[in-house]
Order: C-alpha cells, then sequence, then structure tokens
C-alpha cells in the first residue's frame, strides 16, 4: 500500500467516523475537506524535503567529480616528476572518489524516482480533493435544502409545537366568540320579551297590563264617540262614500309625490 493508498484510507475512516456522529453534515464535510487540504500540505513538504535532499547529493557529487579532477592532474604531475609512489596514490584516492561519485548517483536516481512518485500521488490527491470539495458543496445544499423542506412541511402540517399552541388559541377564541354571540342573542330575546325591563323597573308586569287595558278602553270609548257624531251628521251616505274616494285619491297622490321625490333624488 503506498502512501496516497494509506493517506486515503486514514482520511475515509475519519470522515466516515465525524459523520456518523455529526449533527450538521454541512460543518463536518467543511472539517473534512480542511483535513484533507492538510495531508496535501503534507505531501507537498514531503516533495520539497525529498528534493532538498536530491540538491544536497547533487552539490556532494559535484565536489567529489571536481576532486577526481585534481587527483588525476596529481596523479600526471608525479608521473611527470617519476614519482610513481605519488601517481599511485593520488589515482586510489581518485578511484575512491569515484566510487562515492556512483552510490552518489545511484541515491539521487532513487530520491528522483521517489520525487516523481510523490508529485503522482500529489496531483492525484488534489483531484480527489477537488471532486470531494463539488460534492461536499453538493451535499451541503441538498442538506440545507432537505432542511428547509421540513420545516416548511412541519409548519404547513402543524406538526410543529408553536403551530398547534396557535390553533389551540384559534378555537378557544372561535368557542369564546360563539359563546359571546349567544350570550348577546339571548339578552336581547329577554329584553325584546320585557322581561329584563321587568327586572330593570319600578314597574311590574301587573302595572303594564293594566296600563293597557286603560288604554285599550280609552281608545274604544273615543271610537264610540267618533260614531256616534257620525251618525248625527247632516251628510248623506253617497257624501260619505264621495268624501272617502276623495281621500283615497288624496291618498294616491301622495304616493305619486313620494315616488316621484325619491325618483329625484336617485338622479
Amino acid at each position: 500500500m503506498g502512501i496516497l493508498s494509506r493517506t486515503s484510507y486514514i482520511i475515509r475512516s475519519k470522515v466516515n467516523s465525524l459523520l456518523d456522529r455529526a449533527e450538521d453534515p454541512g460543518q463536518q464535510l467543511d472539517y473534512s475537506y480542511e483535513q484533507l487540504q492538510d495531508e496535501l500540505q503534507n505531501v507537498k513538504q514531503g516533495i520539497a524535503d525529498l528534493t532538498t535532499q536530491k540538491k544536497r547529493l547533487e552539490i556532494q557529487k559535484r565536489r567529489l567529480e571536481e576532486n577526481v579532477e585534481r587527483h588525476n592532474e596529481q596523479a600526471r604531475q608525479a608521473v611527470e616528476q617519476d614519482r610513481d609512489d605519488l601517481a599511485r596514490r593520488a589515482l586510489e584516492k581518485k578511484k575512491q572518489k569515484m566510487n562515492q561519485i556512483e552510490s552518489l548517483e545511484r541515491q539521487v536516481d532513487d530520491l528522483e524516482g521517489q520525487q516523481d512518485q510523490l508529485i503522482q500521488q500529489k496531483d492525484q490527491l488534489q483531484r480527489q480533493i477537488e471532486e470531494f470539495r463539488t460534492r461536499k458543496e453538493t451535499m451541503k445544499a441538498r442538506h440545507d435544502a432537505a432542511e428547509a423542506s421540513v420545516k416548511v412541511n412541519e409548519a404547513m402540517t402543524g406538526a410543529g409545537g408553536e403551530v398547534e399552541d396557535i390553533s389551540r388559541q384559534i378555537q378557544r377564541a372561535e368557542q369564546q366568540t360563539e359563546e359571546m354571540e349567544a350570550r348577546a342573542a339571548a339578552l336581547d330575546e329577554l329584553r325584546e320579551s320585557g322581561a329584563i325591563d321587568s327586572s330593570l323597573s319600578d314597574t311590574s308586569e301587573l302595572d303594564r297590563e293594566l296600563e293597557q287595558l286603560s288604554t285599550d278602553s280609552a281608545v274604544d270609548h273615543e271610537l264610540e264617540t267618533l260614531k256616534s257624531e257620525m251618525g248625527e251628521g247632516t251628510g248623506s251616505e253617497t257624501n260619505e262614500d264621495v268624501d272617502l274616494e276623495d281621500l283615497e285619491v288624496e291618498a294616491n297622490e301622495s304616493e305619486v309625490d313620494a315616488e316621484l321625490k325619491e325618483l329625484k333624488e336617485e338622479k
């Protein structure tokens, strides 16, 4: 399992563990995205450290190559001076430096291979992070939309506690209003029947009945008097009929005038 594979496995495990106990998926997804960014920074830092180490080996290699040239020149000078012993020592040092150079070259090649691999893994991790970021934003949008939908449905169906309280208040208000309307209707009925007036005034029901009888008697007496006066009159029955017709005509004219007045007012 490579570095990137191990990193991805660890990150997935952390993400799943966090999401399982998350109360707000959006915040947890943002946190996971930050963790991935941190992992990417670690990979980049590893590449930078590897590159630095490779540069140091390359510098050391160049110094050894310079020593090889110097030892080679020393061997030539020793040969020119017939100092084979010095020439041999110079060539031995040259050989040692060349062996070191070969070792450094192998190390540099290994570091370059690791560097190329890390760069590829870094690029792959960046792509995965970008894909995760896109999915993260999509999931957050879906979660927010679902949460808003739940709140709206709770409000419309009365599932929320506040809506239930409001519904109960409306029912109580309707009940109190109906009771008040019924009481007002009952009071009107009692007032019209005279029950309330009897309890509020000093006049009893018996007094009102006696007063009504007295009024009826007075009206009857006045009617008899009017009949007597009309019976003693000099006018004939024909005149009485004419007078009645005149009265009816006058009444009709009055009705016509009233109707004409109404038409004028409407106009």
